[in-house]
């Protein structure tokens, strides 16, 4: 039972974290802006191959990133200090920033053959997958360190809940981009601004407390 309560706690970790940082629904309306001209089926079209690309991102940020960054010398405490600053930071910016998404990235409106020309960039990378949404991950992958060896039933139950949590968080996105239009009428820039500051919130929690394992261990590790 305690591996499922592992799985579920990574899943909520994972999905807490990168959901105000991908922001689907902040983001839903600049896509809408950008294949306003596409007709449903090809802004669904659109829709799934964004969702899909950012989810290989992330995946590969999850399973990569905290092992590239190792490979050039930076030690895991550390990396999880500068990953838990990394995040903190994205998630105070994301409480105090300006209610206009449209900051992120400048649109315009795409003809159908465009818009699926640039499903990767830039409707998948910069603009619901960007920097911030992959320093999170790397952060993330970063808090438990594998135990392979030691534990694989456990190891594995924290894969299982942090693949599902991105695969939640890339659904989302599915239908927050498919159902741009609705979600406009019926969410509006007060109901997304409200559930977008609750979570980031949450995520400027959990970078403290990646920080705090990260220096944890290096005050561990000072002589006494």
């Amino acid at each position: 039972m305690s591996y499922v309560s592992n799985a579920i706690n990574i899943f909520v970790m994972v999905f807490a974290a990168l959901f105000p940082v991908v922001n689907p629904l902040g983001s839903a309306p600049i896509f809408l802006n950008f294949v306003r001209k596409c007709s449903p089926t090809v802004r669904e079209q659109v829709a799934r191959q964004v969702a899909i690309y950012g989810f290989v991102l992330l995946l590969g940020s999850l399973l990569f990133g905290a092992q590239i960054l190792l490979f050039f010398g930076v030690s895991l405490p550390v990396l999880r200090v500068a990953g838990g600053a990394v995040v903190m930071a994205v998630g105070w910016s994301i409480l105090h920033q300006g209610d206009e998404p449209a900051d992120r990235t400048a649109s315009q409106e795409l003809s159908e053959t465009q818009a699926q020309n640039e499903a990767f960039y830039p409707l998948t990378l910069p603009l619901t997958v960007g920097p911030g949404s992959i320093a999170t991950t790397i952060a993330l992958s970063a808090t438990h360190k594998p135990t392979w060896q030691v534990d694989l039933v456990e190891s594995l139950s924290s894969l299982i809940g942090a693949l599902a949590g991105l695969i939640a968080v890339a659904l989302i996105v599915y239908f927050a981009f498919r159902e741009a239009p609705t979600l406009e009428r019926v969410l509006g820039k007060n109901g997304t601004n409200v559930l977008v500051r609750l979570f980031a919130f949450i995520l400027f929690a959990i970078g403290v407390e990646i920080a705090w394992l990260g220096m944890r261990e290096l005050l561990a590790q000072v002589p006494r």
